[in-house]
């Protein structure tokens, strides 16, 4: 195995499946681990919105895991920040989403695997559940390479193979469509990867565990696949025509709209604000200091973000809502991703120090950019617990689950936007907050229903969907200037 000096022409594998839970995850992680340990620079991505996925592969490679989202991002931003995340590497894998040619919902091709495979020029390896099947599984192969010919299906992993007789059918089945084999994986005791609604419990949570995990499916891939032909198939892949993304570059050719003006009016009492407290300045005086809340409870944030932050003049420093009792020294905005804050509610409600900061920077006109997980630690309370106290309304676990990607303008001027900026998210959340929205709303949802969304307050944009600022650099901008003017 070579490595590669030409950046459009990384090597490069798309990990797919005819469908959800036929081990894409085992195969896709476990190859990156395999790769990583034989000396390769192995760049990682996952096709969709799934922020959990990218934290294993970041533990197999060593390497920050990104997303490459044709909904969120657009088709025309996949080869760009796909070459940008793969700078400097001697291959990529690409962990595909639901099944091959399953996107985004009545929309066509757009979002699907099989779509990003197309854009970034890369072969196929189809990961099938073999464990009821022998010779159908030609039938099924077949299909999904003949399904769309601009699809290169490369080769195929067997997963969930009974013995070696099963083994000899599936191969010879397979064989007569024209497809090599390039793994068996034989049945065996899943790896433990706790779930938690429709993904994996994120790898902050589990500590070693996840740690272990990932060397399971290193060593499983290691042991049944050929790595070697893997990585030839890879290095088939053509090369891309389109330039790295780069967040300054972004920047530049996306210029921000004014600032809102703030709104006028005392902020509501709130009791854990000690009235009149001025509001801390940067340190250095220049860039603007802009916390990040991370640790296990807020784990979901795409590195695009910190990176469009830091070309905009922030400097971005990171707090554990678990551990940490007061905002870093000198932050002047505050960004609160995604996560499952109601798994540690009784933590961060006990985290009563920390609350009061957060309370008091966002009642003092500074920006908050809160989703989803941000939004539920900014009510009143989660689940009859008290949270920040920032937004007057209460959140509570539901039996509900919201999914979806969402087609959303911004209602109101904010830290963020000006009303009437159209942007693409996701939601993912089994929880509501009652009321969902604030007199000044964050977002109009065209679809599935219409409906408004989320609170503007102050400087607070506070909201359960979760977007991609690579498809809208100016929101980054316009963050950092509201620091600079709040």
């Amino acid at each position: 195995m070579t490595s590669s000096d030409s950046g459009s022409a990384v090597p490069r594998l798309v990990i797919a499946a005819p469908s959800s839970g036929s081990g894409k995850t085992t195969v896709a992680t476990g190859l990156m681990a395999a790769l990583t340990a034989r000396g390769l620079a192995v760049s990682p991505h996952k096709v969709g919105p799934d922020y959990i996925d990218p934290g294993y592969h970041a533990l197999a490679t060593g390497r920050v895991g990104r997303n490459l989202d044709a909904y969120l991002c657009g088709p025309e931003l996949v080869g760009p920040l796909f070459l940008h995340g793969a700078r400097g590497c001697d291959i990529a894998v690409v962990e595909g989403v639901m099944g091959l040619y399953d996107g985004a919902a009545g929309e066509g091709e757009l979002a699907s695997t099989a779509q990003v495979a197309k854009l970034l020029r890369a072969p196929v390896v189809l990961v099938v559940d073999a464990s009821s099947q022998s010779r159908s599984v030609a039938a099924l192969v077949h299909g999904f390479v003949s399904w769309d010919p601009e699809v290169r299906v490369g080769g195929v992993i067997l997963n969930k193979v009974a013995s070696d007789r099963h083994e000899v059918l599936l191969r010879e089945a397979v064989d007569s469509v024209g497809v090599p084999v390039l793994g068996v994986l034989r049945r065996a005791a899943p790896v433990e990867t706790p779930s938690r609604h429709l993904g994996l419990v994120p790898v902050a949570e589990r500590g070693s565990d996840a740690v272990d995990a990932v060397a399971a499916m290193g060593a499983r891939v290691a042991d049944g696949c050929d790595l070697e032909a893997l990585a030839g198939l890879a290095r088939s892949a053509g090369a891309l025509s389109c330039a790295a993304w780069d967040a300054g570059e972004a920047l530049v050719s996306s210029p921000p709209p004014p600032l809102p003006v703030p709104s006028p009016g005392a902020a509501p009492p709130d009791p854990l604000v000690r009235p009149g407290r001025p509001r801390p300045q940067a340190p250095d005086g220049l860039r603007r200091r802009v916390a990040m809340a991370s640790g296990a409870a807020f784990t979901f944030s795409y590195a695009e973000h910190t990176e469009l932050l830091a070309a905009a003049g922030a400097e971005v420093v990171t707090f554990d809502p678990l551990r940490d009792e007061e905002l870093p020294e000198g932050t002047q905005g505050l960004v609160i991703g995604g996560g499952f804050p109601e798994v540690y509610a009784a933590e961060l409600s006990a985290n009563e120090g920390l609350r009061k900061s957060v309370a008091e920077l966002a009642f003092s006109g500074a920006p908050v950019a809160a989703e989803c997980a941000g939004l539920l630690y900014l009510c009143r309370e989660l689940d009859g617990l008290p949270m920040c106290g920032v937004l007057d309304t209460a959140a509570r676990m539901s039996k509900r689950l919201t999914l979806g990607y969402r087609d959303a303008v911004a209602v109101s001027d904010s830290a963020l936007a000006v009303a009437g900026t159209r942007m693409r998210g996701h939601e993912f959340h089994r929880t509501v907050v009652e009321p969902g929205a604030g007199a000044a709303p964050a977002w109009g949802m065209r679809a599935p229903e219409r409906r408004v969304e989320g609170f503007v307050e102050r400087g607070v944009h506070a909201s359960y969907l979760h977007t991609h600022w690579a498809a809208e650099p100016g929101v980054a901008r316009r963050f950092v200037e509201r620091c600079r003017t709040s």
